[in-house]
């Protein structure tokens, strides 16, 4: 019989993944929500970079943070750089429309681990969920 691979998490409450999702477009914020409540992630949603920034200087820690790039306040590259700086060591992806390259590479340097064109879709979400796991 063929055994799934879900990563190493064991379903007790303590080890539950949990993920933030930051993001201005409320539309945007309601499906990444419940694609990751679709997977069982436990999950909270902010609508801008200083308000990620800002949970997590009290004290919540997230083992993934899918972050917009384009946000009022703090954009996303601005709260990916100060999360890192931080010691934040979650794993962060980039969900944005944006495909002009020059500006992908500012958001991976900014210290995404991955990035991926929005819409986010479920196979591209288990993507990023393989490198929390990995």
């Amino acid at each position: 019989m063929a055994q799934s691979k879900h990563g190493g998490r064991k379903l007790g409450q303590s080890n539950k993944m949990t993920a933030l999702v930051v993001d201005d477009n409320m539309i945007n914020r309601t499906i990444h929500h419940r694609l990751l409540d679709n997977l069982g992630i436990e999950n909270e949603v902010v609508s801008n970079g200083k308000e990620a920034v800002d949970i997590h200087y009290f004290g919540k820690m997230f083992d993934l943070v899918l972050m917009d790039m384009d946000m009022p306040i703090m954009n996303g590259i601005e709260a990916t750089k100060k999360l890192r700086e931080m010691g934040i060591r979650s794993v962060i992806a980039g969900v944005s429309s944006r495909a002009m390259e020059e500006e992908i590479q500012e958001f991976m340097e900014a210290g995404l681990d991955d990035y991926q064109e929005k819409p986010l879709t479920m196979p591209k979400l288990v993507s990023i969920i393989h490198k929390v796991n990995g």
